[in-house]
């Protein structure tokens, strides 16, 4: 939280005038009368320093140039979703294409894929094919992604993450 005028209630701070020039420790009392009587406010911007550091500016100004810019930082910055992809051990060839069209799909958009392969019951003894189906997945995946991680057991499931290549 920035203190502002009254709410600072250190006796002593260095301030900075609106300028950019430095007017040296002063008293607080006085600071805010020059703030005052240009119109503008003491704004403490280095509470930790001793004595604290205060501006005077505009506060209004420099409250939403500082959601600008942070606006401006969200935008830049992307995101990248994990998108989960669950796969059986019977699963048919139909639904093997129709879910590979997926991954192929979000790996394009740009998106991470993770690739699980879960079993019930006593599939869990055919983890060889299982093993075998994903490697072929991987490499039919190769011109659109590239495998993060080796598949992994997890309980009863395997696992594993394809990421977008890089354009």
């Amino acid at each position: 939280m920035t203190r502002v005028n009254r709410m600072i209630r250190i006796p002593k701070v260095m301030v900075v005038d609106d300028d950019g020039e430095q007017l040296g420790v002063l008293d607080t009392q006085e600071a805010l009368r020059i703030a005052e009587d240009k119109g503008l406010d003491l704004v403490e911007v280095a509470p930790t320093a001793r004595p604290p550091v205060c501006k005077i500016m505009d506060y209004g100004k420099f409250k939403y140039e500082q959601s600008k810019k942070a606006r401006k930082a969200r935008q830049a910055s992307h995101t990248v979703k994990v998108k989960t992809i669950q796969f059986r051990p019977k699963t048919d060839d139909h639904d093997y294409q129709f879910k590979k069209k997926h991954i192929i799909t979000f790996l394009e958009a740009g998106h991470k894929v993770k690739v699980v392969m879960r079993f019930r019951g006593r599939e869990i003894t055919h983890m060889d094919l299982a093993l075998d189906f994903l490697n072929n997945l991987n490499e039919e995946l190769e011109e659109f992604g590239t495998p993060e991680s080796r598949p992994q057991r997890e309980g009863r499931q395997i696992s594993f993450i394809v990421a977008p290549k890089k354009v």
